[in-house]
């Protein structure tokens, strides 16, 4: 059996129905988990436990960074939910990511997400940092898909 070596991650694509919305230096929040609950129970002999079961399942928000650039397009879809039109805003899509070589080497697929946050660079007079956009969206499910 051939060892796995680990994908080294170089940017990340956030595609809509196979367009791509943007390139972003960042991701984080991809993934899933239950909540825990406590159940007290008392077992046929007497003793008090603690039995932890799942409880509801949640996805974590995606955050998304890229230098900024003079595309509106997560500020257009932000837009979209700050004028209360939330339900036109959901989106089906994938953040998908390439390697050095710009070859897709991982992909999530999510469903009804839209955007929780957009916020803008915060610049310095006295750096040379390249100014970060980031962009947040919540969902309602997320599956990693083979490439």
């Amino acid at each position: 059996m051939a060892e796995e070596l680990p994908l080294v991650g170089f940017h990340f694509s956030l595609e809509f129905q196979g367009k791509i919305a943007g390139y972003f230096t960042e991701c984080s929040g991809i993934g899933s988990e239950h909540e825990v609950v406590e159940h007290k129970v008392v077992t046929p002999d007497g003793r008090q436990v603690v039995m932890k079961i799942p409880g509801r399942l949640k996805w974590e928000n995606i955050t998304l960074k890229r230098g900024i650039t003079s595309d509106m397009d997560i500020w257009d879809w932000r837009k979209e939910v700050e004028d209360g039109n939330v339900e036109a805003a959901r989106r089906n899509g994938s953040i998908v990511m390439y390697d050095q070589t710009l070859k897709p080497v991982a992909q999530w697929d999510f469903t009804r997400a839209w955007p929780v946050k957009v916020s803008g660079p915060q610049p310095k007079s006295d750096s040379n940092e390249i100014s970060l956009e980031e962009l947040t969206i919540a969902h309602e499910y997320i599956t990693r898909v083979k490439v």
